[in-house]
């Protein structure tokens, strides 16, 4: 780790603020985990006083943000079997879950934690489903735990709420951040939802929910047919005596709304829905899209429709689901992938997986940017061959991982004179 008894400055190729231009040849000095300032050309040669590391081939960047991931599966080697779209993929998921205990989800989550790190991740957007005791260790990437619920049953809605409360209390004695997350259209009576939107709300508690996943979700919210109620009845869990009372994405967003803060995760299918994108772009200062790229077009064969959300001046973060739809957990795969389609330039793509996805999380002080005072979360790569453009350098699947730090301290990767 580095000493909190000196300042240190990191010397390097490209210093990427993200909120300022980059910089060629510059600095950053850190002083007890955090950023006191960062410099360029002759300024950073001047840096006095505190311990030294250059590293002129390098480009220093903030740590990514994962904005959307499941942690639980983390142990997978391999996704599931994709074939037969989202509700197909989701009655595997039920099947994995149900052959699992607490014990072996902990574990999981601690393995895609450490792999998160040495991805260059310094903060994560976490979506549980309980919380298992110890799943949550505090010395890695920075987490928001959106606590998950849904129920279908009209009379589960007080008591599912309770225990997503419950878990909520649980997080903040272990000093993570908490969140809230109505699952889907598909799984979440409206009843449910409002009951968590309204606490979200008095508590000041960012939200997830997943909307607009797949075309299938329609045929349920229109007419309570097809195949998401085709595998709810095989589950046992559709309630045959009393529709639940569901709601499209268009009022899921205006629900949403209604909170601090709101990501609408993947969107797959909101080009389909002109009412559900003006709402999304009316409440533009409060909600924000996260795409989880590589799982979108394994389920839908379609990537997510990012120009639409851009367009419409709504922010746009990027997450990995999970090792349960995508091989890794890397979240420059998924830059690279709306990259390698033109769907964003290099910068644009960047500044997805670090400003944008720390807004998401609520963590745009602490995350996503360089910035004097603020913790000194960063990523040190190495690109294979010289650049003039350091995004492109970050994108480029040769560039490698030197380190991760978070407030100063090495979690990923790993650099001589940091440990």
């Amino acid at each position: 780790m580095i000493s909190r008894s000196g300042d240190l400055v990191i010397r390097a190729g490209w210093i990427v603020p993200m909120r300022t231009a980059p910089i060629r040849g510059g600095a950053v000095r850190i002083r007890d985990g955090r950023v006191l300032a960062v410099s360029a050309g002759a300024a950073a040669a001047r840096e006095r006083g505190a311990r030294r590391l250059d590293l002129p081939e390098t480009v220093v960047m903030p740590g990514l943000v994962n904005a959307h991931t499941h942690l639980e599966f983390s142990d997978m080697e391999a996704p599931l079997d994709a074939s037969g779209g989202l509700p197909a993929w989701i009655e595997r998921v039920i099947a994995l879950r149900r052959g699992r205990d607490a014990g072996t989800a902990a574990a999981a989550i601690h393995r895609g934690l450490r792999e998160s790190a040495d991805h260059g991740v310094t903060a994560i957007g976490e979506i549980a489903t309980g919380i298992p005791a110890g799943a949550y260790p505090t010395g890695g990437p920075r987490l928001r735990v959106f606590r998950e619920a849904l129920a279908l049953a009209p009379g589960a809605a007080v008591s599912t709420a309770r225990l997503a409360l419950r878990d909520l209390e649980r997080l903040v004695a272990s000093t993570i951040a908490p969140g809230l997350s109505p699952h889907a259209p598909y799984s979440v009576t409206v009843g449910l939802g409002r009951r968590l939107v309204a606490a979200a709300h008095r508590r000041g508690t960012p939200l997830a929910m997943h909307l607009a996943e797949s075309v299938a979700e329609e045929d349920l919210l229109r007419a309570s047919t097809g195949p998401f109620r085709d595998l709810f009845e095989r589950l046992g869990v559709w309630p045959t005596a009393t529709p639940p009372a569901l709601v499209p994405a268009a009022e899921w967003i205006t629900i949403l709304a209604r909170g601090p803060r709101a990501i609408v995760v993947h969107g797959t299918h909101l080009d389909r829905d002109a009412d559900a994108m003006a709402r999304l772009a009316r409440h533009r200062d409060r909600l924000c899209v996260a795409v989880c790229p590589r799982t979108t077009l394994a389920l839908s064969g379609r990537l997510p429709p990012v120009g639409l959300f851009r367009d419409a001046g709504v922010r746009v973060a990027i997450g990995t689901d999970s090792r349960a739809s995508s091989p890794d957990l890397s979240v420059l795969d998924e830059c690279r992938l709306l990259a390698d389609a033109g769907v964003v330039t290099a910068e644009e793509a960047v500044r997805m997986a670090t400003l944008q996805a720390a807004w998401a999380l609520g963590f745009e002080r602490t995350s996503g940017s360089i910035v004097a005072g603020r913790p000194a979360d960063l990523a040190i790569r190495t690109p294979a061959t010289a650049s003039r453009d350091p995004f492109e350098a970050i994108l480029d699947p040769a560039t490698r991982l030197m380190a991760t730090l978070r407030s100063g301290r090495v979690i990923g990767g790993g650099l001589p004179g940091l440990e």
